[in-house]
């Protein structure tokens, strides 16, 4: 693991668990860094799914996928990720979220707790067995704490034979840092 910030962390346990051929889900695509991630890891055999719900979202993945030659691999969704079953069928081995908002964006735009456990509870039913989610969770001056306790607290409550929820945190860090969280399906 080169960095420790909270992207790089959980790319490290995803580049560990997505195989070439995968379907996955980036349901907070943002600037396209996650997509792009995906794109790289499920090759030309696999297909990647990003949900915004902001049109600035879906342009900068675009173009950040387009440099890359990497748009051919995903499916850009302007809608929220509480709709995801809408639009994907099969089962995916890997889910990205990143709660918050668009970095560089109105941060008055930004995820909120009833669309996130739904899009949560929407993943898991798409989830395959051995299936992996990760959620960075921010919180704090612009993206509050309402999110992010209705997040752990819903996190908790997953039934432990089914799910294996790993949080993590950074102990020693100041003005509440993010919180990086895995998701087995077992």
């Amino acid at each position: 693991m080169k960095s420790y910030q909270i992207t790089q962390w959980c790319h490290h346990f995803i580049a560990d668990h997505v195989q070439k051929g995968d379907i996955c889900i980036d349901a907070t695509m943002g600037n396209g860094i996650d997509t792009e991630f995906l794109c790289e890891l499920v090759k030309e055999e696999g297909k990647v799914y990003a949900f915004d719900i902001q049109a600035q979202a879906l342009a900068n993945t675009k173009k950040r996928l387009e440099e890359r030659n990497l748009l051919h691999r995903a499916e850009l969704i302007l809608d929220s990720h509480a709709n995801m079953g809408q639009y994907v069928s099969q089962e995916v081995a890997c889910i990205v979220f990143n709660f918050g908002y668009l970095p560089g964006g109105d941060h008055n735009l930004a995820t909120k707790a009833k669309s996130s456990i739904q899009a949560i509870e929407q993943g898991l039913l798409l989830l395959k067995k051995k299936g992996m989610m990760s959620l960075c969770i921010y919180s704090g001056g612009d993206s509050g704490f309402e999110e992010r306790d209705a997040l752990l607290s819903f996190l908790k409550s997953l039934d432990g034979k089914k799910y294996l929820v790993i949080v993590s945190e950074y102990y020693n860090r100041p003005n509440h840092p993010p919180i990086p969280v895995l998701i087995i399906k077992v």
